[in-house]
């Protein structure tokens, strides 16, 4: 089966066939066993000896080796052709405007001109048909302008918050 991990930005193809593994076409020689905890392996590469704890994230993996932390996103070739075909469109670089998806009431807004905030932040509570729909951050970026106040009424579409 074929995978592909991005490790710091670098990918690297994965192939694993009947016991034999292939790193970008190269063989390479490993053993992976679990060694105690469910998190801890201990693996031989290429005839040396590693103690490597592996922690799965939200759509990651921490890894961690001789005390340095690496983040790998791990995809068979399934989950890449289907992720391929699901990607949305690109959100532009320079200033987004964040707009009501719905018509309805601001409740609270959860940030100010300036705050620097990180993607899929809450930004905005906004009831609508007696609910509270939070409004979060599609991007990480720092608040340009608040348009949007307590209390106030807006329609879909209106624009709530500018992004830079």
């Amino acid at each position: 089966m074929k995978y592909f991990a991005s490790v710091n930005s670098q990918e690297f193809e994965v192939e694993i066939e009947g016991g034999q593994v292939w790193v970008n076409g190269e063989t390479i020689a490993v053993d992976l066993s679990q060694s105690g905890v469910p998190e801890l392996y201990s693996i031989l590469l290429d005839g040396a000896s590693y103690e490597v704890l592996v922690e799965e994230q939200r759509q990651e993996y921490a890894v961690t080796l001789r005390g340095q932390q690496f983040h790998v996103q791990v995809e068979d070739e399934r989950t890449r052709r289907l992720n391929a075909g699901r990607k949305g469109p690109l959100l532009p670089k320079g200033e987004l405007v964040v707009k009501a998806p719905i018509p309805g009431l601001v409740v609270k807004v959860l940030v100010a001109e300036g705050d620097e905030i990180p993607e899929d932040h809450p930004l905005v509570i906004l009831e609508a048909m007696k609910m509270e729909n939070e409004i979060r951050s599609l991007r990480a970026g720092v608040v340009r302008s608040v348009a949007a106040v307590a209390g106030q009424r807006v329609e879909q579409g209106a624009a709530l918050l500018v992004l830079a």
